[in-house]
C-alpha cells in the first residue's frame, strides 16, 4: 500500500466555504501531497492557492486530520492518504478553479449549501466543525 501524507485547507470567506468539484463529480476541499521535506503548512497554503486561484489566504487555526483509502487504477496499488487540515480565511473576491488539476467547478458556497454538497461524510464533519471554530475565532477577534 502506498502511504501518503497530505495537507489542505478549509477556506472561509464571510459565511461561505470554498469547495471544488473534481473529475469524479465529487465536491471536495483543496489539498495536496506533502513532498520534498516541505512542511504541512507550506503545502496546505500552496495547494489552496494553486487549486482555487485565491491569492491571499491566511491560516487561523489547525482543523484536524482525516484519512481514507482508495485503489489507484493508474498505479495499480491501494493508496492511503492522511490529511492535515487548516482553517483558512480570505478576503479575495476573485478565484480561478484549476482545470489543469482536474477540477470542473468550484467556488464559495454558503455553509448550509456546502454541507449538503460535500461528497464525503468526514469532509462534511470537517467543514461543520471548522465553521464552528471559525465563528468562535471571529467573535474573539472583535
Amino acid at each position: 500500500m502506498l502511504m501518503r501524507s497530505c495537507a489542505g485547507g478549509v477556506v472561509f470567506k464571510d459565511e461561505s466555504v470554498f469547495l471544488l468539484k473534481n473529475e469524479k463529480n465529487e465536491w471536495v476541499l483543496p489539498k495536496g501531497v506533502i513532498r520534498d521535506n516541505r512542511t504541512d503548512v507550506d503545502v496546505a497554503i500552496e495547494r489552496v492557492k494553486k487549486e482555487t486561484g485565491l491569492k491571499n489566504v491566511n491560516i487561523i487555526s489547525p482543523a484536524g486530520e482525516t484519512s481514507y483509502e482508495f485503489y489507484s487504477i493508474t498505479r495499480k496499488v491501494p493508496v492511503y492518504n492522511e490529511i492535515v487540515w487548516y482553517i483558512m480565511t480570505t478576503e479575495d473576491e476573485d478565484y480561478n478553479v484549476s482545470t489543469e488539476d482536474g477540477f470542473q467547478d468550484g467556488g464559495f458556497y454558503p455553509i448550509e449549501d456546502a454541507l449538503e454538497m460535500v461528497t464525503y461524510s468526514q469532509d462534511k464533519s470537517l467543514v461543520y466543525l471548522s465553521y464552528k471554530r471559525y465563528k468562535e475565532m471571529k467573535k474573539i477577534a472583535i
